[in-house]
């Protein structure tokens, strides 16, 4: 009964991978003979198809988000009316509360001991976090100056790149065979560090391109993250019983919420994205992969483990895109801003499944 169950799974899977494919195809040459209506349907439609394929598929379960993501932003490229206003209803009024929502998830997900944790990891943790705030930040800077974007999409760019880290993490740290304990605690540890180190780096690097304001991001920080963190904390305390229940509900509504606010910002921003997409797909490449490099390398030399060095460079490469999409437009009031953080986000999940994939393949060796 089980094989034929799986077998049945099977053919479903590859009806959905065979039809998706001539779906994008399909749409991908209508629309180069102008067909930009029907050539946005058969897109939208084949890319929702081949998320559905990966969610069926146990090893490419993770890659099914970042196919969502692509389905939600190519709508919104196609038909941006859908994602701009429902009558006289202006979804971008939807996105901070649906980024509380998503950190209030990730505060479920954390426990006091997970904060008290780092007293017996302060090495790893320390270098985690001293990365995070300084190096990539840094290279965001670096690669916007080096790129010559337009101002506001610049300082997104650095933006996302002074971020704590995100969930998203700590489950690349458990299919990779890292440190999740390590990951989750440095995720904990992090976010509390942003409502400081984030408006600092931000006003010191990207002051240049948009006005900071040091204080009105800092109580952003707090209002977006840390309140509904904290929140999430106490719902983790007192419904510990029924763990197993949010630890299933509350993952599929925080993705479902990043996809609808990242097709709200690329409806918003359609001319910037198709302007500046590609460019910000090849920033997104080196700042993710240059995070991956340094968390690891600076690990080893800090003498970690190999779980431990795997974890740290997770840490350091991924970065919380939801909180870095809330301040592009809560704070600095741009939906420019909010490109990159909606970019690298979808291609870190991407980066980040390949590289887990990879990792979980190698057994990790002893500690040195």
């Amino acid at each position: 009964m089980l094989c034929y169950h799986a077998a049945f799974v099977q053919r479903i899977g590859t009806a959905l991978l065979v039809l998706g494919l001539l779906a994008v195809a399909g749409g991908w040459a209508l629309s180069r003979e102008g067909g930009n209506a029907a050539a946005g349907g058969l897109v939208v439609l084949g890319l929702a198809l081949l998320a559905v394929r990966f969610q069926l598929h146990p090893k490419l379960r993770i890659l099914s988000f970042a196919f969502w993501v692509f389905t939600m932003t190519c709508w919104a490229l196609y038909y941006p009316a859908h994602f701009i206003s429902w009558g006289s209803f202006q979804l971008a009024t939807l996105i901070t509360p649906l980024i509380q929502l998503i950190m209030l998830g990730m505060g479920a997900t954390l426990s006091v001991a997970d904060f008290s944790r780092a007293l017996r990891m302060p090495r790893a943790v320390l270098a985690g976090m001293v990365l995070q705030f300084s190096v990539m930040p840094l290279l965001g800077w670096g690669i916007a100056a080096s790129l010559d974007f337009p101002d506001e999409v610049a300082a997104g760019i650095v933006l996302i790149g002074s971020c704590s880290g995100g969930v998203a993490s700590n489950v690349m740290a458990f299919l990779a065979r890292g440190n999740v304990a390590l990951s989750v605690t440095m995720t904990a540890c992090s976010t509390m560090a942003a409502p400081l180190m984030t408006p600092l780096a931000m006003r010191l690097l990207a002051g240049r391109y948009i006005e900071i304001d040091f204080l009105d991001m800092m109580w952003a920080i707090v209002e977006l993250i840390i309140l509904p963190v904290g929140l999430g904390l106490v719902c983790n305390r007192l419904l510990a019983s029924r763990k197993g229940i949010l630890d299933r509900v509350l993952p599929t509504i925080s993705m479902a919420g990043i996809c609808f606010i990242l097709a709200i910002i690329a409806a918003a921003s359609r001319d910037e994205l198709l302007a500046s997409g590609a460019a910000l797909v090849a920033a997104a490449l080196v700042h993710n992969i240059a995070g991956y490099v340094f968390g690891y390398s600076a690990a080893g030399l800090c003498r970690l483990s190999e779980t431990d060095r795997r974890t740290v460079a997770f840490e350091v490469g991924m970065q919380n895109g939801g909180m870095a999409v809330g301040l592009a437009t809560n704070v600095l009031k741009s939906s420019a801003a909010a490109l990159a953080p909606g970019i690298f986000g979808t291609l870190m999940n991407v980066t980040g499944s390949a590289l887990a994939s990879w990792w979980r393949g190698k057994t990790p060796v002893s500690d040195p």
